[in-house]
């Protein structure tokens, strides 16, 4: 039987240890008790070498309680790793010493710990908070036994200093005592920043050590002694500490809860500033209390496995050695550069910049917008030629140099597609600085996520995101895409607008635009995915990848320099320049892609004679049901279209035959593909048809370059990790290309996942390879159903819901626990229901006997819905996780409101 002192902690992880002091605080050299959580006898008793120590410090208010789940997971998974998690000193369960303890004094605290603990190395410090400041005022003093370094939500000096708001509040003289230290007021607020909330046991624990006010003195001496500013006495340590982390070359690994009222995202852009080689992973809705609020425990041993064999004492026994080398560039972290292989040599790399660069002298149009920002209703397209882009990229790349961008700096675009935006992404790629792309589509709440996440540099956008930006605090020097008044760069913090740059610089139309020579392996973009299946994650490209994109599209499309395109899906925004094609950008709101009416898409292709049009399937949905409107010279525009391209989301047989009809003389294709990878598959109109019916949709064969496999699946529904290229075989769909992403950025976790298949990414979708090589997706990974029958798909049950004539679109979910979930269709119809409710008998039957039929599934229920909830960005990614816990709680009787 095990027994625990408190929820989580094993007794036999509790000691105590006498300790000679050397502190400042302690000038008479007293001797203190302090209290650690330590499994290392453990390991002793069984014989054990650990591989390590992971040294734990915790900051204020809490104690080693806060480590608990590392010592649960080293124990549990028998890892070989030693644990020893401290109280300092007046904290938790060791000795009230009686005397004020500073930083200085803390930190050489520690240090007597470890030398009376015989603790030669390898040590991995982890910290929090303020024990995060300490853990690394160790680490720096004790570099030959130093190994790597764990930290979670913790500040060092960011410049700019200044502490916390809540922190200024507890330090205020007329609250500073009553609330550390008389009452528990300092401890419950911060218990109370824990997401979701503690259990009150584990309240209690945390309480334990501090019940009375006699047991709260180093809760108030902790933070009377934060270092405001210079005068402070611990200021001259902080610095010391701050400055001393930039030259560890060891391995580091940032945990981070973005929901943290004391230390914001901007306390980890400084942490990144001074340890470049972290890998780092933010936790989407957790806060303070990281370690209550996530699962640590794996990813830090997880992490620990990929750096353990560098982790070794030299022979001599003087130091470590680390063979894992420490990333000499801003966010590779250990693992990418370990893992990162070029995939080709730098004399074969052509430069995103090229073709406009060879074309600096060609007066023919670039670039077309056909609703210009600033511009007054009805003044017509405005048109940029291939001399005037390059020169207008010049002056631009050349001003916003002058106002400190450059290379690696991260600029996030906040511009709507057209020739603003294609002009300012071309200069930044000619700068090396790297582009944050997060449209608007993402939603307020989505698109403040990703901006915070990304931490740019260089905000450069509309007003509308100005006053963004104020409300949700974004960072970044801010510059305004368009002319803006002096109160109002006052009201939003502008510095600068496009306009003040191109004029600071001398040039005239005709300027040759010379290339440039990034490294090609350096990082050019950070593009978000729709945020259709959870928070929206930002995918690095290199120069290399974007390039790769670029040529795979040119080769799989035949699309050579010369062609015409309108591009009516955002991201074929950015490659227009890049294949040496004149690009028009339809008059819509790319927010909201259904917008596109079929005029609108018309008068674009006749403004360029457009031969290509790319879109995506919720646009053509409505180009399809506005067609009516079209007059005769606008249907003779799109009859001179030889290509249309519909991405984001899969396109059914009858949209892309109506499609046909308005582009009779196109070849329409519907490649398959995601913000890591676009494209990867390719399937035309005829190929669609020659497939017929099948389990899922039919999304052709790899484009040039690439290569796609499955992994089986678990009978949990969980992936394997054997690529397999058997037909029949159904499980998560695996790619290997050039144009592959180069990582997720600051999401360590997600992107270790996503690369576990050596050589492969792993893509959330599930599908299978049929005889003739085709690609067949069935959903995703996340919303396949465990029954009692074992693990289904639900796309081809959705296919044959879909095939009732009442039927618009429907998505199946699984109800139930896990291994016994139950099919249940949720339908949107046609004409709409006007509220969500059960579907009539007759209706319901159908459903029932299609499915059946089709699938062998047989659903529990049928549920109408007005309109199913899909992604903001393409209105069509239907979001099954919602609606599965819709369903649920609708089935057990709850009211039915609106998923």
């Amino acid at each position: 039987m095990v027994t625990e002192l408190w929820p989580g902690v094993r007794a036999v992880w509790s000691r105590r240890i006498n300790v000679p002091s050397t502190a400042a605080a302690d000038p008479d050299g007293s001797t203190h008790t302090w209290h650690l959580l330590d499994n290392g006898p453990q390991l002793e008793e069984r014989r054990i070498t650990p591989a390590g120590t992971l040294l734990c410090v915790h900051g204020n208010p809490t104690w080693s309680y806060l480590w608990r789940s590392l010592l649960a997971a080293a124990t549990a998974a028998d890892r070989p790793w030693r644990v020893v998690a401290v109280d300092q000193l007046d904290m938790g369960f060791s000795a009230r010493t009686g005397a004020f303890r500073r930083l200085e004094d803390r930190i050489t605290d520690l240090g007597d710990l470890t030398r009376e603990l015989n603790l030669t190395g390898p040590v991995v410090t982890v910290g929090h908070d303020w024990g995060g400041l300490i853990s690394l005022g160790w680490a720096t003093r004790h570099r030959q036994q130093l190994a790597a370094v764990v930290l979670t939500n913790t500040a060092v000096h960011p410049a700019g200093y200044s502490v916390p708001a809540p922190l200024q509040l507890a330090l205020h003289p007329a609250v500073h005592s009553w609330g550390t230290t008389t009452s528990a007021a300092f401890l419950r607020v911060t218990h109370a920043l824990a997401h979701p909330p503690l259990d009150k046991d584990v309240r209690d624990a945390f309480m334990a050590p501090y019940r009375s006010a006699g047991r709260r003195s180093g809760v108030g001496n902790f933070v009377a002694d934060i270092p405001a500013d210079p005068s402070a006495p611990s200021w001259g340590t902080l610095t010391e500490v701050a400055d001393g982390i930039r030259s560890l070359d060891v391995p580091a690994l940032v945990l981070w809860g973005p929901k943290d009222p004391v230390f914001s995202d901007r306390y980890l852009r400084d942490l990144l500033q001074r340890l470049p080689q972290a890998d780092v992973h933010r936790f989407e809705g957790a806060g303070h209390l990281l370690p209550e609020d996530a699962d640590i425990a794996s990813p830090v041993f997880n992490w620990l496995d990929t750096l353990q064999p560098g982790l070794d004492l030299d022979s001599a026994g003087n130091g470590l050695t680390h063979t894992v080398a420490a990333a000499s560039a801003p966010e590779s972290g250990t693992l990418e550069a370990a893992a990162k292989v070029p995939a080709a040599d730098t004399a074969s790399f052509r430069h995103m910049l090229a073709e406009l660069a060879e074309r600096a002298g060609d007066s023919s149009p670039a670039v077309v917008d056909m609703a210009p920002l600033d511009a007054e209703p009805g003044t017509g397209p405005r048109i940029l030629s291939w001399t005037e882009l390059a020169a207008v990229v010049d002056r631009l790349a050349a001003g916003l140099s002058s106002i400190g961008v450059k290379a690696g700096d991260r600029v996030n675009l906040l511009v709507p597609p057209g020739i603003e935006l294609t002009s300012l992404i071309y200069a930044c790629l000619k700068l090396g600085a790297v582009i944050v792309v997060a449209d608007a589509g993402l939603g307020a709440a989505g698109l403040s996520r990703a901006i915070k996440g990304a931490g740019p540099k260089f905000i450069i956008g509309i007003e509308r995101a100005f006053v963004a930006a104020r409300l949700f605090q974004w960072p970044g020097v801010k510059i305004s895409a368009t002319a803006m008044s002096a109160p109002k760069r006052a009201l939003y913090g502008v510095s600068h607008t496009v306009e003040d740059l191109l004029q600071s610089i001398p040039g005239t139309p005709g300027t040759e635009a010379a290339t440039t020579s990034p490294e090609p392996d350096a990082d050019a973009a950070i593009l978000f995915t729709s945020g259709s299946t959870g928070p929206a994650k930002g995918v690095v490209y290199t120069h290399r990848q974007l390039a790769a994109m670029r040529d795979t599209l040119k080769d799989t499309y035949k699309l050579q320099a010369g062609t015409a395109l309108v591009a009516g899906f955002a991201p074929f925004a950015l490659l227009g320049p890049a294949l040496g094609a004149t690009s028009v950008t339809p008059d819509m709101d790319v927010t909201a892609p259904k917008t596109l009416t079929a005029a609108a898409l018309a008068e674009a292709a006749a403004a360029v004679q457009a031969t290509a049009v790319f879109a995506s399937p919720a646009a053509l949905n409505n180009v399809v049901a506005t067609a009516a409107e079209l007059s005769g010279p606008q249907r003779g525009a799109l009859g001179e279209v030889e290509l249309l391209l519909s991405a984001g989301a899969p396109i059914p047989e009858p949209l892309l035959a109506k499609v046909q009809r308005l582009v009779p003389n196109a070849s329409l294709h519907t490649p398959y593909g995601m913000t890591e990878a676009l494209p990867v598959t390719d399937i035309s109109l005829e190929e669609i048809r020659a497939a017929g019916k099948g389990n899922g949709v039919c999304v052709g064969t790899p484009v040039s370059g690439t290569k796609v496999a499955v992994t089986a699946l678990n009978p949990d529904g969980s992936s394997t990790d054997d690529p397999l290229t058997r037909p029949g075989v159904t499980g998560e769909i695996l790619v290997s290309a050039p144009h592959v992403k180069d990582r997720y950025d600051r999401l360590w976790i997600t992107e270790s996942h996503s690369r576990s298949v050596p050589g492969w990414h792993r893509t959330g979708d599930v599908g299978h390879l049929d005889d003739a090589g085709r690609l067949w997706v069935e959903g995703r990974l996340a919303h396949i159903l465990t029954t009692a029958d074992g693990v289904r798909t639900p796309v081809a049950a959705e296919q044959a819901a879909e095939s009732v004539s009442q039927v618009a679109r429907a998505a199946v979910v699984g109800v139930g626990p896990d291994g016994a979930q139950v099919p249940v269709a949720v339908v949107e119809t046609q004409p709409k229901a006007r509220k969500p409710a059960p579907a009539a008998w007759k209706l319901s039957a159908k459903v029932r006997e299609n499915v059946a039929a089709e699938t062998g599934l047989d659903l529990a229920s049928v549920l109408l819905v007005p309109e199913l909830p899909t992604d903001i960005r393409h209105n069509s990614k239907i979001d099954r996780a919602a609606l599965a816990q819709w369903a649920a709680k609708a089935l057990a009787g709850g009211r039915m409101g609106q998923p």
